[in-house]
C-alpha cells in the first residue's frame, strides 16, 4: 500500500479548484493508529454508510460519540477502575481507554449511534445540499 505522504498533489492541483482544504485534511490524518478498537465501515447504499465498532466490555455509558469540524470522534470515558483489583487468571477482554477519529466529507451527517451486544453502530448519511445538486443552466 502506498503511503499518502508520497502522494504528489501537483498532478491534481492544475485541474482542481477549491480542493486545497481537502488535500490539507487528507495529509493531516493521524497515521499512528493502534488498531484498537476494531471497526468496519460499510457502504449500505450510494448515500448511506455504517461504522460498526467492536466494544466488548463497554456499555453506552462508557462511550462518547462526538461530531465536530468534519471529524467523528469515538472515545471511552469513565472506565471502572474496580475491575483492575480483580484477581484475573487470564485477562483477554480489553477495556482500555481509546480515541478513534474518522474524517468525514462535508456532506456526511451522523444519523444515529446505537450500542447493542458490545457493538457500536453509527449510521451515516450523505446529504447533498441544493446548491450542489445538478441543475440546468439556461443560455441567454
Amino acid at each position: 500500500m502506498q503511503n499518502l505522504n508520497t502522494f504528489d498533489t501537483n498532478k491534481f492541483l492544475p485541474y482542481t479548484v477549491g480542493f486545497d482544504d481537502l488535500f490539507d485534511r487528507l495529509f493531516d490524518l493521524e497515521s499512528n493508529s493502534t488498531g484498537y478498537p476494531p471497526y468496519d465501515i460499510i457502504k449500505l447504499s450510494d448515500i448511506k454508510y455504517r461504522i460498526d465498532m467492536a466494544l466488548s466490555g463497554f456499555n453506552k455509558n462508557n462511550i462518547e460519540v462526538e461530531m465536530a469540524d468534519g471529524e467523528l470522534t469515538v472515545k471511552s470515558k469513565n472506565l471502572d477502575d474496580s475491575k483492575l483489583n480483580k484477581n484475573f487468571i487470564h485477562k483477554g477482554i480489553s477495556e482500555r481507554s481509546f480515541i478513534r477519529k474518522f474524517t468525514l466529507s462535508e456532506e456526511i451527517q451522523v444519523k444515529t449511534a446505537e450500542m447493542n451486544d458490545g457493538m457500536l453502530s453509527i449510521e451515516l448519511e450523505k446529504i447533498i445540499p441544493d446548491h450542489k445538486k445538478p441543475k440546468l443552466i439556461s443560455i441567454k
